[in-house]
């Protein structure tokens, strides 16, 4: 088997890794901060590891709409960037497949983690930001705009600010990001997201984060009826306390709660959903 190529453009890292079998094994990689022009970067670095791959995939945040990359705000200059259109002139006849980070890492668990032989499942990313991947005939959905799944948008309270007003009501409730500010306002010091966990004085605080995630997370489940859930993302440290508590509020609320098990991969999800969808097209 020839070897694929994947990218990942974060809103920090870029990770690249190649891969010469079909699993999550990675044979050589590269790791750089993302920069001022992240796609330079990344491209320039993965010549250095392939210039002639059997397929690429690349995943970043954000969602690719009508050719152009759109809700980036975290890389400078991603926002309207014509992604798909600059990668078919690095690679030319080179299949690529581009993916949302998240989508992209829910395909690595469909391939070879914990969604593997699911046909309806939701993969929930608990990270710096918020969101989920929908999977249907063991295939995940992108939606009509590449946005589907984009549960940090949803309402928290009724009437609150929303997208239009330039927020993402459910993601300043329950993220890495919302829960350092939080954490940090209410204690006076910064304090890293997981820590609060730990802390009696943030108790009121995780509590108040984690009832509206659940809450989202189950009636998600209303609506899709998927046959299990699984979390993944940086929050997942914490998951001793946070899978109860999503566990907890499926069973209360959902006709027939889906199994609930831990994302098999962690910290190189978005990179091996890249090579993942690099795989799929060879």
């Amino acid at each position: 088997m020839r070897r694929v190529l994947g990218i990942d453009v974060g809103g920090t890292k870029i990770a690249i890794g190649v891969s010469g079998t079909d699993g999550p094994e990675i044979a050589a990689r590269v790791r750089l901060e993302t920069g001022e022009n992240p796609l330079a970067t990344a491209l320039r670095a993965a010549r250095g590891l392939d210039r002639a791959p059997a397929a690429v995939g690349f995943s970043t945040c954000g969602v690719i709409s009508d050719g152009r990359v759109a809700l980036a705000p975290n890389v400078p200059g991603w926002n309207g960037l014509e992604l798909p259109r600059l990668l078919r002139e690095e690679y030319g006849t080179i299949p690529v497949a581009i993916g949302n980070d998240v989508k992209a890492a829910a395909a690595a668990e469909l391939r070879w983690g914990a969604l593997r032989g699911v046909s309806t499942g939701v993969y929930l990313n608990l990270g710096t930001g918020l969101a989920a991947a929908l999977v249907v005939g063991g295939q995940v959905v992108t939606g009509a705009h590449g946005a589907a799944g984009e549960i940090g948008y949803l309402l928290a309270d009724p009437g609150e600010p929303a997208f239009a007003d330039g927020h993402a009501p459910l993601e300043e409730r329950f993220s890495g990001g919302a829960l350092v500010a939080r954490g940090s306002a209410l204690l006076g010091r910064t304090v890293p997201a997981g820590a609060l966990f730990a802390l009696p004085e943030a108790a009121g605080l995780v509590d108040a984060a984690l009832t509206p995630l659940a809450m989202a997370v189950a009636n998600l489940c209303v609506v899709l009826d998927p046959e299990r859930v699984v979390v993944g993302g940086g929050m997942m440290a914490e998951q001793a306390s946070i899978l109860p508590h999503l566990a907890r509020e499926m069973r209360r609320v959902v006709p027939f709660p889906p199994e609930l098990r831990a994302a098999r991969f962690t910290d190189d999800a978005p990179l091996l959903g890249a090579l993942a969808l690099a795989h799929a097209l060879t």
